[in-house]
């Protein structure tokens, strides 16, 4: 296959399908994401055997058991899937809508109207299920899009694509408003990230090498975080009982996600007295701690800690743990080594989660609740296209409105500049 003429055929097809889309009513493209919905109902059996094959290759070739995570198509997935495309299709569309009309003294009105940002590039590992929850949010919001799975998902991938399809198809959307990529070549995703002729952003969801990448060698803008190395930090006016619950789901809930915690800060006030119980759940749940001095000082078994795990995700039953001195030692720790995804306070004192939620540079800042809720479906988008944690168009999980952009509008009666 000729990769580059191959890409340049998607983009082509993806560039006047756009223009379709954009101008399509919101119940068409509601339409279009029930179907699907239906669609992948009635295809459970083949989406189980396409998932399949992907999970025994990856067996073969040494996937981890994270990844292989990841990869899996549950039927708690698959429902998970459909109930994303009806609630995205119950969401507000933004297209289209006017806001900030105001007279101007020439007597003009100037407002800012919401517009599809075009074709979107989405770049993801393993998840087979973000094949569906980008399609939904891009197609929701106007945009054509551009799909590139792992080549560990390309057999599911495929059968969600054939799903996709039909939905497009009975809404009478063209049908390359969504395209996934056939090819498992590495060099298909460099030519997708430098077309700007057809392709307006790219959103790229794996691990940090493949963002880097993105990042490095795009050609068109990208929204995108690097690492979720979130923290939870367990003041000293914490209810025991909420920060045990709090920081062993951050941690156990799954471990190969962005928004698990992979570092745990305590209170030193209160440290003696909890970390205990904390290392007793977290080791019964086979977590292998990494401390600090006084973390080790106080629990037994505990391996020391190095800078190293600080900084990193581990993305696996491993844990970090600190003893810090209060509020302004845990804020100072988390600004100097949290990757600005999520972080969390566990505390009944007001003040301190004011203090924390103003002073912590995070996408999403939490008050005793669980990391794991930094998700767009949890935060009600229905789904969401990746974590941003740029501080530039879009922040955190981006839903609708971060496919979407703005443009000025102006209403005149006949008005010239004098």
């Amino acid at each position: 296959m000729d990769i580059a003429a191959y890409m340049a055929e998607v983009g082509q097809q993806a560039r006047a399908a756009a223009t379709g889309v954009a101008r399509s009513t919101t119940a068409v493209r509601n339409k279009a994401l029930l179907a699907t919905a239906e669609a992948l109902d009635a295809a459970r059996e083949e989406l189980a055997l396409a998932n399949g094959k992907d999970l025994q290759m990856g067996r073969e070739n040494g996937l981890d058991a994270a990844m292989l995570d990841r990869l899996e198509l549950t039927p708690q997935r698959i429902d998970t899937m459909i109930e994303g495309l009806r609630q995205v299709a119950s969401l507000p569309d933004p297209i289209g809508a006017i806001t900030d009309m105001n007279y101007r003294p020439s007597g003009i009105q100037v407002g800012k109207m919401r517009v599809p940002l075009g074709v979107i590039g989405i770049i993801y590992e393993s998840r087979p299920n973000v094949t569906v929850e980008a399609a939904s949010l891009c197609l929701k919001s106007g945009n054509a899009t551009i799909l590139r799975g792992g080549s560990e998902s390309i057999h599911s991938n495929q059968a969600i694509a054939r799903c996709l399809s039909v939905g497009l198809t009975k809404a009478g959307l063209p049908e390359n408003a969504v395209q996934v990529i056939k090819t498992t070549d590495r060099a298909a995703v460099g030519e997708l990230i430098t077309m700007p002729g057809y392709v307006d952003v790219i959103v790229p969801r794996g691990g940090k090498g493949l963002i880097e990448r993105i990042s490095r060698d795009a050609r068109v803008p990208v929204i995108k975080h690097l690492d979720g190395v979130c923290h939870v930090y367990i003041d000293s006016h914490a209810d025991p009982e909420k920060a045990l619950k709090v920081a062993i789901n951050a941690k156990t809930h799954r471990y190969g996600t962005c928004n698990t915690m992979e570092t745990l800060l305590v209170d030193a006030e209160i440290a003696e007295d909890i970390l205990p119980l904390l290392a007793q759940a977290f080791v019964e749940k086979g977590v292998e701690l990494r401390g600090c001095e006084r973390t080790r000082a106080i629990v037994e078994g505990v391996v020391e800690a190095t800078e190293a795990d600080w900084e990193a995700e581990y993305l696996a039953p491993v844990l970090a743990v600190r003893v810090v001195d209060g509020l302004e030692g845990a804020i100072a720790h988390i600004n100097r080594y949290s990757s600005q995804h999520t972080d969390s306070i566990i505390t009944e004192n007001y003040t301190r989660a004011r203090r924390f939620i103003t002073e912590v540079d995070s996408s999403s800042v939490m008050v005793n609740a669980s990391t794991r809720f930094a998700d767009g479906f949890e935060y009600g988008l229905g789904a969401e296209i990746g974590i941003s944690t740029d501080k530039i168009h879009a922040r955190g999980p981006v839903g609708l409105e971060g496919l979407t952009s703005q443009k000025y509008v102006v209403f005149g009666d006949g008005h010239i500049r004098t």
